[in-house]
């Protein structure tokens, strides 16, 4: 009953959100474009289906992705956990015990950007744009590798403790330097990929980790600590599909060649 009442009141909410928008869409229609809608009933049908999926997917936030992934968390940094699997006293674990957090941040990070819509819609278009010289599954899974070593990075900086922009900064000059030597149709694509990448999937979900493993990490702030984490996942598919771009060309370069070097013997077998 109180999950019925708490869905109700999200979507009464998620409502009055976006009803401001849905005015102002209507009033610049009428007045200033000078036209009616003239499929104003799909329209309605639509707002309908956004405001309730919106204040469902808001309740599922916090009944499921939020506490799981504290619970995932606090399971990993469980100190009987990290002790047995590190074989060492309390007072003498470092970084490196925490390999665990590290390889699931790795796989969770990978997983929920591979299954992001926004992703899959944006890789679609970039293959048909493209004329299939961008693969839809190439696309993903560098954006997803992107995603994936970002949010390991980032439990690493939670539980070191480094300050955030250190991160930032030095990424930012890989991304700079890349985006000079990478090809330059790669280069806008690969910038809005961190956008799409941390979504309605990915966002959730690896915030809830971030502030489970600063929580569960001793001498952790999860104001200071555990937000973050979101900035990595955007940050590194930038360069992981800037990466896929420059290999893209090695990799047409290296066969470009090949065919050249082949070019002479098969002409030296059709003299004959």
């Amino acid at each position: 009953m109180e999950l019925i009442i708490a869905s109700t009141q999200s979507v009464v909410d998620s409502t009055l959100d976006v009803l401001p928008i849905v005015i102002f869409l209507f009033v610049f229609q009428r007045f200033v474009v000078g036209e009616t809608l003239t499929n104003w009933k799909q329209i309605s049908v639509g707002f309908l289906f956004v405001v309730v999926g919106l204040g469902l997917f808001l309740v599922g936030l916090e009944e499921t992705l939020f506490p799981l992934g504290r619970l995932m968390a606090q399971q990993l940094t469980d100190p009987a956990f990290l002790y047995e699997s590190a074989g060492k006293a309390v007072s003498a674990l470092v970084w490196q015990d925490y390999y665990w957090v590290y390889l699931f941040a790795l796989a969770i990070g990978f997983s929920t950007a591979l299954a992001e819509p926004a992703l899959i819609a944006v890789s679609m278009k970039a293959n048909t744009v493209s004329g299939g010289a961008i693969g839809v599954w190439e696309l993903r899974v560098a954006v997803a590798i992107g995603v994936g070593v970002g949010v390991s990075l980032g439990c690493f900086r939670i539980i070191t403790g480094i300050p955030l922009h250190y991160f930032i900064a030095a990424a930012y000059l890989v991304v700079i330097l890349q985006t000079i030597v990478a090809p330059k149709l790669i280069v806008p694509l690969a910038y809005d990929s961190g956008g799409v990448a941390t979504s309605t999937v990915t966002v959730p979900l690896i915030t809830a980790l971030g502030l489970g493993l600063s929580e569960a990490v001793p001498g952790r702030s999860a104001l200071l600590d555990g937000f973050g984490l979101v900035a990595f996942a955007c940050l590194f598919p930038i360069i992981s599909v800037l990466a896929y771009g420059q290999l893209a060309v090695l990799r047409a370069r290296v066969s470009a060649s090949e065919t050249d070097s082949r070019n002479p013997d098969e002409e030296e077998d059709n003299a004959f």
